[in-house]
């Protein structure tokens, strides 16, 4: 097991780089053979705007990587987290940060992006997605990122898990959500059996729907388990999905200065959500 950790705590950059181009190339190449939804659509210009706004989140990504570094090497020096309060074998640990990682930077930031107004004006980048496809899992606002990696960086302090841990739920979490967003169908009864544990492609489109109630629901990335312990879990017809958002669709979501621009639109007449 160590030597297995050691393996993401010294994987080059370019090797993290190339496992996203891996996962999203895999799936892209699924989708030519195992559609969910056909729909007709440029899949390249769609791609386009999507991948713009993965070069922003890769860059963001490089600004974190550095204050992760520091956050663990302080982490390291304090003997601060949950961790140090247990004696478990590794495997345990590594299980115990994968699951706390998945709630705290995951569900619950998720969650908070659809429920509290003004994140949820900059989660609506993401939603707007018309076509969604393995592509839409890079289609994120590069502010909503942030917060995302914000929460993500207080569970690891929380746990005060080391680094290997973050890494490998990081390349765990890349091939989940290319995998929930990608236009694939599973057969159907294996889909509703895995979404007893995981995320799957058919569960989490429902996330996708353009009008509630179906837009805040499966929360999670990796495990469903929050979204049927928290009262968030639909599964239901997936022909009755439709994507976009409802009060966006007015919007171009292939267009990138539209799409950056999308969260202070005065056009777009967001709700009080909580009042829904």
């Amino acid at each position: 097991m160590p030597s297995f950790l050691n393996f993401f705590e010294t994987m080059p950059v370019w090797m993290k780089a190339g496992w996203i181009f891996f996962v999203l190339t895999i799936f892209w190449i699924f989708e030519g053979y195992y559609k969910l939804v056909f729909t007709k659509y440029n899949k390249w210009r769609h791609a386009k705007t999507n991948l713009i706004l993965l070069a922003f989140v890769m860059l963001i990504n490089v600004v974190f990587g550095m204050a992760t570094v520091g956050i663990f090497f302080w982490l390291s020096d304090s003997n601060f987290g949950l961790l140090q309060l247990i004696n478990a074998p590794i495997w345990l640990e590594l299980l115990f940060s994968i699951l706390v990682l998945d709630l705290i930077a995951q569900y619950f930031v998720h969650y908070l992006l659809h429920k509290v107004n003004w994140m949820w004006r900059l989660h609506t980048v993401h939603h707007s997605d018309k076509n969604v496809d393995v592509t839409t899992g890079t289609r994120h606002h590069p502010f909503d990122f942030i917060i995302r990696e914000t929460f993500a960086l207080i569970a690891v302090v929380i746990m005060g898990m080391p680094i290997a841990f973050y890494l490998f739920y990081r390349v765990l979490s890349v091939l989940f959500t290319y995998f929930t967003h990608a236009n694939i169908s599973l057969p159907i009864q294996l889909d509703k059996a895995l979404s007893y544990l995981i995320v799957t492609p058919n569960m989490h489109k429902f996330h996708h729907h353009y009008q509630m109630p179906w837009t805040d629901s499966n929360f999670g990335n990796m495990l469903s388990i929050w979204d049927r312990l928290f009262g968030t879990f639909v599964y239901a017809n997936t022909s009755d999905i439709r994507y976009g958002l409802d009060i966006a669709n007015h919007i171009n979501d292939e267009n990138i200065w539209n799409q950056l621009y999308l969260p202070f639109n005065k056009t777009v007449r967001y709700k009080k959500k909580f009042d829904s």
